[in-house]
């Protein structure tokens, strides 16, 4: 019955597989009947292969074992289901091949083995930045320089002197809010039915969204799955992270090399609409730069003193006008020239990005956005999943 098919059908079968084994659970879907009857029929007609068929089958070399399958089927009293069998391993082995790693992560991803897990970060995150506004921004932070070190792996959560955590961008306490991901771990491993299952990686993405959400800013999906990395890197984090002193040119590039277009880093710079930054990060801005505006510079001067070193040198300031709620107001402070950091007011200083932050600058609903897509894509720089890596049970060291 499933042979004789009519081949439209099996055609639109066939894309529905397709979309189910890349999809949000990956192979571990149920699927082996629509494998059967699309996969046994397709391949008794090779002449209506697509060329991306053809592709999958040769790299598989799957083609002749199916055939001789077939044959075997039609010439002997084979049981059906033991060629049912056989073709859902070729397509397990096919979705393995063919699905990239990020199709493997969902919203689902935790239904059985903890669905509590959004609830529970959601909790802990909310309650936190209501004690401290200014940890959502740490939080956020600790996102977006995870990820954008060899993907998003906990990899920045590991402790050692060798780590990211103690790489320039990072160190003396400069990315924060590493407690708050231990306390969502533990919490999370003595509730979840499956015990150690949520990824550090995850938490950390998810936290982030939910300190978005708790400052104000727009909600937006995020898939988990993720899995975390056994090695930390810190030379790369010391290379690829966007510094506060570096000129557009020398930002775009880093955010190119990861994939962002010029107006998703505007969007993502975006995030210092809330949060505040230290002393030593705008020291020189404050004293030396013109294009800045004289009652700014005066203000964070008087936080802020013309020598290094401590304890000057951490004193803080915020990072635009409104640093506890995620608005477009930081845009609209470059366009006045009232960007705190370098890096910031490089944004909109007669060069490729002005226009964009006009945009952001006057339209809060675009930037949410274009924000919140960034960030999705964000989250889906290079995850580790399947049996790459590992769940840790201690964010701060490997098992």
């Amino acid at each position: 019955a499933h042979v004789n098919q009519d081949y439209q059908h099996c055609v639109v079968k066939r894309k529905a597989f397709r979309s189910a084994v890349c999809s949000q659970e990956g192979w571990r879907l149920q699927f082996s009947k629509l494998a059967c009857s699309v996969w046994l029929y397709k391949s008794s007609s090779p002449d209506k292969h697509t060329a991306e068929e053809r592709s999958e089958i040769k790299i598989l070399k799957l083609q002749p074992l199916i055939e001789s399958s077939i044959r075997r089927y039609t010439s002997s009293t084979m049981a059906s289901s033991m060629i049912s069998s056989f073709l859902l391993v070729a397509s397990v082995i096919l979705a393995v091949v063919t699905c990239p790693a990020s199709a493997q992560l969902s919203v689902n991803f935790y239904a059985t083995s903890c669905p509590n897990v959004f609830d529970t970060v959601r909790t802990i995150v909310r309650s936190t930045v209501s004690s401290e506004p200014r940890m959502g921004a740490s939080l956020i932070r600790l996102f977006f320089h995870d990820c954008f070190v060899n993907g998003c792996d906990g990899s920045i959560l590991l402790d050692g002197s060798s780590g990211e955590k103690e790489a320039l961008p990072n160190a003396d306490n400069s990315v924060r809010g590493y407690d708050v991901i231990d306390t969502i771990k533990t919490q999370l491993n003595s509730t979840c039915s499956g015990g150690n299952v949520v990824s550090c990686a995850d938490i950390v993405a998810i936290a982030a969204r939910d300190s978005v959400v708790a400052l104000g800013g727009p909600t937006y999906s995020v898939v988990v799955g993720r899995r975390d990395s056994r090695t930390s890197f810190q030379t790369a984090a010391n290379n690829e992270l966007p510094g506060f002193f570096e000129d557009l040119d020398a930002i775009t590039t880093k955010f190119t090399n990861k994939g962002f277009t010029q107006r998703e880093m505007v969007a993502l710079s975006g995030a210092h609409t809330v949060g505040q930054a230290r002393c030593s990060t705008f020291r020189d801005r404050v004293y030396n730069e013109t294009n800045i505006d004289s009652t700014l510079a005066s203000s964070r001067q008087a936080n802020c003193p013309r020598a290094q070193g401590l304890p000057g040198d951490r004193n803080l300031s915020p990072l635009d006008g409104t640093p506890t709620t995620f608005d477009n107001t930081y845009f609209q402070d470059l366009t006045n020239r009232r960007g705190l950091l370098h890096s910031d007011q490089v944004l909109f200083n007669g060069g490729a990005t002005d226009s964009i932050v006009r945009t952001y600058s006057t339209d809060a609903n675009t930037f949410f956005n274009d924000f919140a897509n960034a960030m999705v894509k964000m989250a889906n720089l290079n995850p580790l999943t399947g049996t790459q890596g590992e769940v840790r049970l201690n964010c701060r060291i490997p098992n």
